[in-house]
């Protein structure tokens, strides 16, 4: 695998919203207007000069105000800086569409987080639990919980992470491989369980797959068709796919791995993402992982959930209760800790509460829709330490307890009517 040590001479890059409009008009990624702090880049600097993070964008962003900080580079090798449309993986992140399909179906009164999966797929009807093993011999015992959607979609279902045909290390495996969504929750019914269902939780990308397939039962398309459909295209989510184009590839986040305060490595390919990123014949949507984004595209997702369901451009895609109730608080039972449909969300919610995802390669973003208040995060990379992300948490601390002028700010930021 190739591996290239990254210039201890790293700079720093602007390309950025703010920086690169042509026009010399402030080219916002948020609808905010530019906060005029660089807390981010300040404390980010250090570690992008001495190759240690290879490139990152942060979004802050607080009652009509941003902070954006492009730093370093998107590929090292050819000194491209990097940039707002840039595309990248978002991995795990994905979650969260699925989620809000989810909650869409639900608000239209077509399904209910509490029906039996087996409702939409019968091979769900019975299911089988892994009681343990004793001298080589496997005890199977027949579930006494009903398996629903809520399980599926909060990581209490009793899934593995992944499906035996998605594995990182078979070829054409990976999350975005192995099969189609129908097809991978057929081969999840048939495996035994890791407990009962509801009674545990256990992250999993198959669970959230499953309801997925549940989606495509109902709706009659295919998810990722619905998807598009339903959140992408009212919120002007162009670049959001599971087959970036070549002219999109040309500038993606290349991937590295992380060593500490030590030069980060080039990492050509994931096994859980495997290279070429757009063979539709090899990649299948994925529910659990596996949509590409880019900065500018993404944070109009999140925006939409600090919204109550709006996007900034006016597409009312959820109901603002709908939003609270299923998607901004956690769905799961007590003492099992907080997620609620693809979304990492507090037990109890409240004015200091955040929800949001993050992914596998770093990136991450969290909306706090009391506060309204954003924090986005894309890196691609493997590995660690990363003695930065200290340092990222204090900036956005002070970011937030800053006394920023929001006046002139745009009708549409922060609505939610």
């Amino acid at each position: 695998m190739k591996r290239l040590i990254l210039s201890a001479a790293l700079t720093v890059a602007s390309i950025c919203a703010g920086y690169g409009a042509a026009n010399g008009a402030y080219d916002s990624l948020t609808g905010g207007k530019a906060s005029g702090t660089t807390f981010m880049k300040d404390a980010l600097a250090p570690y992008v000069e001495s190759g240690a993070l290879p490139g990152a964008i942060s979004i802050l962003y607080k009652d009509g105000v941003e902070e954006v900080a492009c730093v370093g580079y998107a590929d090292v090798a050819a000194k491209r800086a990097i940039t707002p449309d840039d595309v990248y993986m978002q991995c795990s992140q994905t979650k969260g569409f699925c989620g809000v399909t989810i909650a869409k179906l639900v608000e239209e009164g077509k399904i209910s987080l509490d029906d039996p999966v087996s409702k939409y797929l019968p091979e769900f009807k019975t299911l089988w639990v892994n009681a343990g093993e004793t001298n080589g011999v496997r005890t199977l015992v027949k579930a006494k919980n009903v398996l629903t959607i809520r399980m599926v979609l909060n990581h209490t279902g009793g899934f593995p992470f992944e499906i035996s045909a998605k594995q990182w290390n078979i070829k054409g495996g990976g999350w975005s491989g192995g099969a189609p969504l129908r097809q991978v929750a057929a081969i999840a019914a048939s495996a035994p369980l890791l407990f009962e269902p509801g009674t545990r939780e256990q992250y999993s990308n198959t669970g959230i797959d499953i309801g997925a397939a549940i989606v495509e039962i109902v709706t009659g398309m295919h998810w990722e068709d619905y998807l598009q459909k339903a959140v992408l295209d009212p919120l002007g989510m162009k670049a959001t796919t599971f087959w970036p184009t070549d002219k999109q590839l040309a500038t993606l986040v290349e991937s590295y791995t992380a060593h500490g305060d030590k030069p980060a490595t080039y990492l050509y390919e994931h096994g859980w993402e495997q290279r070429p990123y757009n063979d539709r014949g090899r990649i299948f949507a994925s529910a659990g992982a596996g949509l590409w984004t880019t900065a500018r595209d993404q944070v109009k997702f999140y925006k939409m959930l600090m919204n109550l369901g709006m996007g900034d451009n006016g597409a009312r895609i959820l109901k603002e209760e709908t939003v609270k109730n299923l998607l901004a608080v956690s769905t799961r039972p007590a003492g099992m800790g907080g997620y609620s449909l693809g979304l990492a969300a507090p037990v109890k919610d409240g004015e200091g509460q955040w929800f949001g995802h993050g992914g596998a390669w770093g990136t991450n973003c969290m909306v706090n829709w009391h506060k309204k208040q954003l924090k986005l995060w894309a890196v691609q990379l493997e590995g660690g330490p990363r003695p930065w992300d200290a340092k990222r948490g204090e900036a956005e601390n002070a970011f937030f307890k800053a006394q920023i002028d929001n006046s002139a700010t745009d009708a549409y930021t922060g609505r939610t009517k």
